[in-house]
């Protein structure tokens, strides 16, 4: 009896599967589609929350490889049965995540929310408006979708861009910067894009210590996690007029209605697009066929973040 593959994709959409599987289509709906027990490999449902993810894995008391088609893995990881490897989606999201990064960044700076809101009144509000040219740029977060968005950011004659990681390291580029350097670091920079993951060490780094650092009028852009923004302490930057925000991702997420973030001045949010995008799907199913090519031959799997013995 072969073993059970669950993928969040219908399995007839992914070309070059391998046929040592018996394959099952689970996007999160109530019921499951086999026995959990009997599934290897999960491909874990795309933006279905993490009550969602975490469902079946009690059951998958044969579950050797849990899939993420995420870049986070922090919804998982808590529930990881034993035995299992925890797999990311680096590769997936690096493309759609800094274009929305460079999106969030041009948007703000140039008044693009003004703009909308302008046309809707049919009022033409011209003015002033600072350019990403000449800027100074921090990018706290630099894994695949780090450097993504400074390969995005180049051409836009930035003054200067820094990078930060958990660990110093150099690059072709230039220095990683440790975070420990962060509070040296902040002062000097106009743009903030946090593209970190959400761990025990990054969950509200950016609180009103991080904040304060910031330079007046500094822009923090957040394609990160919620949870790695004290969300209290940039309401209170944000009401006071000294810095801006551009959120795809908030805490709490989703934001509720009547939440004070919604209406603070100089913010722009947008609901978590960073990832579905029509690059999605092409680099998802590419992922996760390379992966069970691998897993069927018994060789290593790529993007592996997490064992749990």
């Amino acid at each position: 009896m072969s073993a059970d593959v669950w993928l969040p994709v219908p399995p007839a959409e992914i070309e070059g599967l391998p046929e040592e599987f018996d394959y099952h289509f689970w996007a999160g709906a109530p019921d499951f589609p086999a026995d959990p027990a009997r599934c290897v490999f999960y491909g874990v449902p795309y933006m279905k929350g993490p009550e969602i993810a975490v469902r079946p894995l009690p059951e998958m008391t044969a579950l050797r490889v849990v899939q993420t088609l995420t870049a986070g893995i922090d919804h998982v990881l808590p529930a990881l049965p034993s035995g299992a490897q925890l797999c990311n989606a680096r590769g997936v999201h690096e493309a759609s995540t800094a274009e929305l990064a460079l999106t969030l960044t041009l948007a703000s700076l140039r008044g693009i929310p003004s703009f909308v809101r302008g046309q809707d009144a049919e009022d033409w509000r011209q003015g002033f408006h600072p350019a990403l040219a000449d800027k100074s740029v921090l990018i706290v977060g630099y894994g695949s979708i780090g450097s993504a968005i400074e390969d995005r950011l180049v051409p836009f004659e930035c003054a200067r861009i820094t990078r930060v990681a958990r660990s110093a390291r150099a690059t072709t580029r230039g220095p990683v910067h440790p975070i420990s350097e962060l509070p040296a670091l902040l002062p000097d920079a106009d743009v903030v894009i946090l593209s970190t993951p959400l761990t025990d060490e990054t969950r509200g780094l950016a609180g009103a210590g991080f904040l304060a650092r910031m330079k007046d009028g500094a822009l923090l852009v957040n394609v990160a996690r919620g949870g790695v923004v004290d969300t209290k302490s940039l309401l209170a930057e944000l009401e006071s007029g000294r810095l801006t925000a551009a959120l795809d991702v908030t805490d709490p997420e989703p934001l509720p209605a009547g939440h004070p973030l919604w209406h603070a001045p100089g913010v722009l949010i947008t609901p978590h697009v960073g990832g579905p995008t029509s690059a999605f799907l092409p680099r998802a199913t590419r992922l996760l066929r390379e992966q069970l090519v691998r897993f069927a031959a018994g060789d290593p799997l790529a993007n592996v973040v997490a064992t749990k013995d």
